[in-house]
């Protein structure tokens, strides 16, 4: 049989592409942000007064990064529950488009194997994954679970190292850790624009996701802000994608 009459998923499995083992390997370069930034997190957690057992618990129910950092910043300030909670829902709903931009690749699945990948789904394996669909055309459940369990080990140990010398530190401020999270997004944006080689349209994008996000803020707080500057952005990027 002729390569091009081949199925697009045979040839991946034939390449080893759709593996546990590789969606493991691919996991890789990001790890090294995964164990900064959740060091950074347990060592904020730890100084806003919860336990390693209570972090370890938030790390692995939570499993959020911007979510754990504010949920550790309001409980150090007194934050009621429901505030807490609250704030977090409206901060993680971006994870909705996260799964959605991903879904078509695995309409196939029944719904709680599809619930079982969205739930370990972070921007950071989003990004590993949405890099890859620009590589080929199919990404399989195998490998996306070897990507989001790598990932998600790896955030767990990295909060408990953070929450067990986070005793030691009393100011992380002082050593730049809550800009942690920040530069590890600013670095996956870099990333991925090299990897799509179209700088220009990359750029405007991103240039218009600041100013939205900026704007919109000023008028209706930082949590709309950033999804409606994500939604908006994301229609400005389509538009120049299908606009040659």
């Amino acid at each position: 049989m002729s390569q091009e009459h081949i199925p697009m998923e045979t040839l991946a499995a034939t390449r080893g592409d759709d593996t546990f083992l590789k969606g493991v390997k691919d996991c890789i370069p990001t790890l090294l942000g995964y164990l900064s930034i959740g060091f950074a997190a347990g060592v904020v957690e730890k100084t806003a007064g919860l336990s390693i057992a209570e972090i370890a618990l938030l790390s692995l129910v939570l499993y959020a990064g911007s979510a754990q950092f504010i949920a550790a910043g309001m409980i150090a300030a007194g934050g009621s529950a429901s505030a807490i909670i609250i704030t977090i829902f409206f901060i993680n709903l971006r994870h909705i488009l996260l799964s959605a931009a991903l879904s078509p690749f695995f309409r196939h699945l029944p719904p709680f194997r599809n619930m079982l990948i969205g739930s370990l789904l972070t921007d950071e394996t989003f990004g590993v994954a949405i890099n890859e669909t620009a590589r080929r055309k199919q990404i399989s459940e195998r490998w996306m679970h070897g990507l989001n369990i790598t990932a998600y080990l790896n955030w767990f140990v990295a909060n408990l190292a953070g929450a067990y010398f986070g005793q030691w530190i009393a100011n992380p401020e002082k050593y730049g850790l809550d800009f942690a999270l920040p530069a590890m997004f600013i670095g996956l944006l870099v990333l991925s624009m090299i990897s799509r080689n179209r700088f220009v349209r990359d750029g405007v994008v991103a240039l218009s996701a600041v100013i939205l996000t900026v704007a919109i803020s000023l008028v209706f707080g930082s949590n709309l802000g950033v999804i409606a500057a994500t939604l908006i952005a994301a229609t400005i990027g389509m538009v120049l994608e299908r606009w040659k």
